[in-house]
Order: C-alpha cells, then structure tokens, then sequence
C-alpha cells in the first residue's frame, strides 16, 4: 500500500517505478481512501498499541494505493525493496529511504508474511479485480 503521505507527495509514479524495476508484477490495484472505520480494521492487530489510535487517524487523512504484488519470495523481497520503518535507518536507495517522512509518515506498507499478504489483499480486493 502507498500510504497518505507518499500519495499526497506525488510519489505513486517513482514508487510503483521501484516495484516494478525489483521484477514485482500487479496482480491489483487501486486508488481508494480508507474511512477510520476501515483503517481500524485493516490495523486491528494493533489495536493496543499506544499508535493505533494515530495509524488509523493518519491513515484515513488521504487516498491510498494499494495494490496486490506478485514474485518468487514477493513477502521478503517487499520488505526489502521498503527498507526499515524508520526511514534515517533504511537502506540507501529503499523506497523508505527516497520517500518516506518519518516512521509514522513512511510511505509504504508491507505485509510481514504470506499469511498476512492473504488477508491484506482480500481486505482491498474481490477475486475478480485480480489479474
């Protein structure tokens, strides 16, 4: 998912750009806002967390981006085509590194297992919108 900030900052373009220079394929895609309502579900294994509460505000304060991406260890290497949460501690050339803000503000999300890719992408996604 490209986050709030990255989309406001005109950043979807050289994002998806990194994705598909790393050999990830779109399976879906689409340009869409949550209501706190949804972020609240999407975050709810965070919901105590002292952030949650933030997350959600945050992630509902503009469009998103999310997609459904495909590749041979599409978990993995995801996570480390984005670099770290923080973005003064991601790899130079990471999609953190070149376009987040901050840790809250850090331009992307990715899932963290297969498992979890599963359930994100059917938050977002029937099975007819992927390709």
């Amino acid at each position: 998912m490209i986050k709030p900030d990255a989309v406001a900052n005109n950043h979807i373009g050289p994002i998806l750009a990194k994705m598909n220079e790393a050999g990830f394929r779109i399976v879906a895609m689409k340009y869409t806002r949550l209501t706190p309502e949804m972020a609240g579900r999407f975050y709810e294994v965070h919901k105590e967390r002292p952030f949650y509460g933030e997350l959600c505000e945050y992630m509902s304060s503009g469009p998103i981006v999310a997609a459904i991406l495909e590749k041979e260890n599409a978990v993995a290497d995801f996570r480390k085509l984005i670099g770290a949460t923080d973005p003064s501690k991601a790899e130079p050339g990471t999609i953190r590194a070149l376009f987040a803000k901050s840790i809250a503000a850090n331009a992307v999300h990715g899932s963290d297992s297969d498992e979890n890719a599963m359930i994100e992408g059917s938050f977002f996604f029937a099975q007819t919108e992927r390709f």
